[in-house]
């Protein structure tokens, strides 16, 4: 059997004396933990330079590395999430992230006008997702780039499941009643 062809347990068992078992742990993570730095720094030197990081980290680390029932990806993203957190300590930079990233591609319509409107409602939600704090865009970006699951985002952020669903309704009331106050104003214009 290929070491490829091995689940993830089975590989950080064999990882803590065998770098090329990591090797295939890194192959199977490094795109989703650089998207994720990605989205929380908006640079890709900075992204890259701690996307190295956590896996040199998790490789240092991989013998204290306990399965708690989570998928070993959440281990990862808590390294990641902990080193970006140190990188805006200090660096004391707050930028921007990228949000339009979270965009698909878009299609060739048949109806322009609804194109249209769709386009701005989503640059209007995604400027109201660029006011959320930090925490809430990381939310956001774990649930629905990640499509990670609350017990792993949890896991991520330092929180219980029971805090990430209540985050989770939080941000997404505040959005809502944003929309819809947006909206008033737009029916006040006409």
């Amino acid at each position: 059997m290929q070491l490829s062809e091995l689940n993830d347990l089975e590989l950080i068992r064999l990882a803590r004396e065998d770098r090329e078992a990591f090797g295939v742990l890194y192959e199977r993570y490094v795109r989703r933990i650089y998207a994720y730095i990605y989205y929380r720094t908006g640079n890709t030197f900075d992204a890259e330079d701690l996307t190295e990081r956590v896996f040199m980290r998790a490789l240092r680390h991989i013998g204290g590395y306990s399965d708690r029932g989570l998928p070993f990806s959440a281990w990862l993203y808590r390294i990641a999430h902990n080193l970006v957190a140190n990188w805006y300590r200090d660096s004391s930079r707050r930028k921007e992230i990228s949000l339009e990233d979270f965009v698909p591609p878009e299609r060739p319509s048949e109806h322009p006008e609804r194109t249209l409107v769709e386009n701005e409602e989503r640059q209007r939600l995604l400027g109201m997702i660029r006011c959320l704090p930090q925490e809430r865009q990381e939310l956001l970006i774990l649930k629905f780039v990640e499509d990670l699951s609350n017990a792993e985002i949890g896991m991520i952020m330092g929180r219980s499941e029971g805090a990430i669903k209540s985050l989770y309704h939080r941000t997404l009331l505040a959005l809502r009643d944003e929309m819809s106050q947006l909206a008033g104003e737009d029916l006040e214009l006409i």
